[in-house]
């Protein structure tokens, strides 16, 4: 008897939209993300927000509910709002999955209803693995307030939580229906998660495009904080999240089936060190450590010229990254030491399955993949940062005494 093989495709399509005050009864950009002229009737929604919002807009479960009433003829919320915690806590905690899945279950919503998520990546993740598992997937709307939500994480087609002491071991590739960005959020971020999402921008300028690197310097003393200037970040988010959606759409491997993942450059080392740290670093800062060694690393091993290294770490230190914690040095002569950060490759190829595969750079806007690492090279490439670190607090301490 003769095997049946069989093929077939599937469309994948959404918008990211940029807004300001996008819950602003006058404003139908929500309403229209999720009008549907076949489908005429109000659609059902669960809202699911991030508790770090409500420190600055602690009206915002009154704004939502205010905008449903105000739009009943489109949409319907089926409960109250759900707050849940911001940062790392949200993907720590497998009760809040349960939550969201319980009111999702009370509340009836059908796979044409909708998970609004607002918050930063992390409560992005957890509703959309929660929407994208009850009924094998509900309608997902994400609403991302952060600079690296905005310009990364939120607008990809990812979602998932941490579990057995592994970030992201549960997940979903579940494309959302819109990505709504509110600028108007990033005012009240505070210095530390205003500064932290512009690394995965330097990331997609480093591997794609030269031309937004040099903006990213140009302007690094504008989008630094104090400065911290709207109409600068705007455009980095904006043109990041175009980069981020381009290798979506063209890489040929949107949902990672290969073992070939280039925009999580630097992430091996960056996400053992969020770990490390138990998530004091915010992911955004652990990502520039993660760039800051794979681009040292890069020069040793003969890819790098030193003058664009330089660049980097320069650009780095003009936005007020630290590029070094005492993490880094962790047992690196014990790789097989669970708290090594050399952990971090052999995590990253489970991940991904297959061979290991680390992105690395040959120049400004060109990546190189290679599928085994020089750990000597490595430790190398930390005591250099390490080295940068030292000789910038002195300079600090020099400059603070005269």
């Amino acid at each position: 008897m003769q095997s049946i093989h069989q093929d077939f495709s599937v469309e994948f399509s959404y918008d990211v939209h940029f807004t300001t005050g996008l819950f602003q009864p006058e404003n139908e950009l929500l309403t229209d993300a999720v009008a549907d002229p076949e489908e005429p009737m109000p659609k059902k929604m669960v809202a699911v927000l991030d508790k770090g919002l409500l420190a600055h807009h602690e009206d915002l479960p009154d704004q939502i509910e205010t905008y449903a009433k105000a739009h009943d003829d489109t949409l319907t919320l089926a409960a109250s709002p759900i707050v849940v915690p911001g940062g790392e806590a949200a993907k720590n905690d497998p009760d809040l999955v349960n939550h969201i899945h319980q009111v999702i279950y009370e509340s009836r919503l059908d796979r044409h209803a909708y998970v609004l998520a607002v918050g930063g990546g992390a409560v992005l993740d957890l509703a959309g693995y929660a929407a994208g598992t009850a009924h094998r997937g509900i309608r997902l709307i994400r609403v991302p307030t952060t600079v690296l939500s905005q310009n990364d994480s939120g607008v990809g087609v990812k979602n998932g939580i941490n579990a057995f002491d592994t970030k992201n071991f549960l997940g979903t590739f579940e494309p959302p229906d819109a990505v709504l960005n509110d600028l108007s959020f990033l005012r009240t971020l505070d210095d530390r998660d205003w500064r932290a999402g512009i690394s995965e921008a330097i990331k997609v300028g480093l591997l794609k495009d030269a031309d937004f690197f040099d903006y990213l310097c140009n302007h690094a003393s504008a989008l630094a904080p104090p400065t911290r200037d709207l109409e600068a970040m705007t455009h980095v988010v904006y043109r990041c999240a175009e980069l981020h959606l381009d290798h979506i759409a063209t890489s040929g491997d949107p949902f990672e089936k290969g073992s070939s993942r280039p925009l999580d450059f630097g992430h091996w080392a960056a996400h053992k060190l969020e770990e490390l740290t138990d998530y004091t670093l915010r992911h955004g800062e652990a990502v520039a450590i993660g760039i800051a060694l794979d681009c040292a690393y890069s020069h040793l091993t003969g890819h790098l010229s030193s003058e664009a290294l330089d660049r980097i770490l320069d650009l780095t230190a003009a936005l007020g990254f630290d590029l070094y914690v005492p993490e880094l040095d962790a047992h690196l002569d014990a790789p097989d030491h669970p708290d090594s950060l050399f952990q971090g490759l052999d995590s990253f190829r489970e991940h991904l399955g297959g061979e290991l595969t680390i992105m690395l750079l040959n120049a400004i806007g060109e990546g190189i993949e290679v599928h085994s690492v020089d750990r000597d090279r490595y430790r190398d490439a930390v005591a250099l940062l390490r080295r940068q670190h030292a000789e910038r607090v002195e300079q600090d301490l020099s400059g603070t005494a005269s």
